[in-house]
């Protein structure tokens, strides 16, 4: 197995991605491709002490910033980071990419190098959301800002697709998030989204509002990814308040932090429950390739954790069976 790694994505590139990737490769003791600027990295490499370790670089001229316009700058900046490492994937090098990077350039990136598996109109980029009693699938959180109502029924397949291959659930519970859970609710996309997932041959269980989706209702949740991002950034600052409150609150008193020594395990589970760097990245789902994308400001422990996720995953040929699951249940959507 090889991962390629992007190690010009971050907001803090490339100290995250070297110090990850030398903490990977001692770990697991596989090769790695680090795609960035050679001169740049070669230093910082040998200054982290990851001199003799597996790590190969490969030199890209360009960088895609995190203010850059997506199409424009992709095509613009051909031998951009994500470029040149994606086709490190499409030429058989790599098993899977991983970056911090704009979302929109690894959008354009991926359906320029790798292109949609096929009977996909439109990829998403799914992520795992924190929910009671498990995780919940929820997509798209980013990849497309303006959808039809037949994107968020390809959204609800490959959702489904992924739950059953990731969290292990037979028949998923598919929700639509929408501002009330009658079928009549919602705006116009969501209306014309119910009926289409309504006569699917999906485990739709309508629509699904913010506490149906924390509350564990749905394994697969479904919207924009307009209406995703706002929130997926407004749950994880929301679980950031919960926790930073929480500490103010254990270190006021001595006899709060005596009830904070006592709770410490349990304070570490609800951490570890809440926070975003356990996997540390999403996956950017119907590309014919496995492509993940984290948050501009990982850290290193969320780099670490993209890729031993993006390992897990080709480990698990999650590829293989999106694609295989994904034709089959297009052609049979009813």
């Amino acid at each position: 197995m090889t991962l390629v790694l992007d190690a010009m994505g971050s907001d803090n590139y490339p100290d995250p991605e070297i110090e990850a990737a030398i903490q990977f490769v001692r770990l697991y003791h596989e090769p790695l491709l680090l795609v960035g600027q050679e001169d740049i990295l070669r230093e910082k490499i040998k200054l982290a002490g990851g001199d003799g370790l597996p790590i190969e670089i490969v030199h890209a001229a360009e960088v895609l910033e995190m203010g850059d316009k997506p199409v424009e700058n992709a095509r613009k900046k051909g031998q951009n980071s994500m470029a040149v490492g994606m086709e490190l994937v499409k030429s058989g090098r790599a098993n899977a990419f991983v970056t911090a990077g704009n979302t929109g350039g690894a959008m354009v990136n991926a359906l320029l190098k790798l292109g949609r598996i096929k009977g996909v109109l439109r990829p998403a980029l799914a992520s795992f959301f924190p929910v009671r009693n498990g995780k919940c699938v929820v997509l798209d959180i980013g990849a497309n800002a303006e959808c039809k109502p037949e994107f968020l029924l390809e959204f609800g397949v490959m959702g489904s697709v992924y739950a059953q291959k990731v969290l292990k659930v037979d028949r998923p519970r598919v929700g639509l998030i929408s501002n009330g859970e009658e079928a009549g609710k919602g705006n116009q996309l969501v209306k014309d989204t119910h009926h289409l997932l309504a006569d699917s041959k999906l485990n739709f269980i309508g629509n699904i509002e913010g506490k149906e989706l924390f509350g564990g209702a749905a394994d697969v949740a479904v919207t924009d990814g307009f209406t995703g991002n706002v929130l997926l950034k407004s749950s994880e600052s929301v679980a950031k308040l919960l926790m930073d409150t929480l500490k103010e609150a254990f270190m006021a008193s001595t006899k709060a932090k005596i009830g904070a020594l006592l709770a410490k395990s349990a304070l570490r589970s609800v951490k570890k429950l809440l926070d975003p760097s356990e996997i540390g990245a999403a996956l950017l789902i119907g590309i014919d390739g496995l492509v993940f994308v984290g948050h501009g400001r990982s850290d290193t422990r969320a780099m670490f954790s993209a890729l031993k996720f993006a390992r897990e995953m080709v480990q698990e040929d999650l590829l293989g069976a999106l694609k295989s699951s994904i034709q089959e249940n297009m052609a049979h959507l009813g």
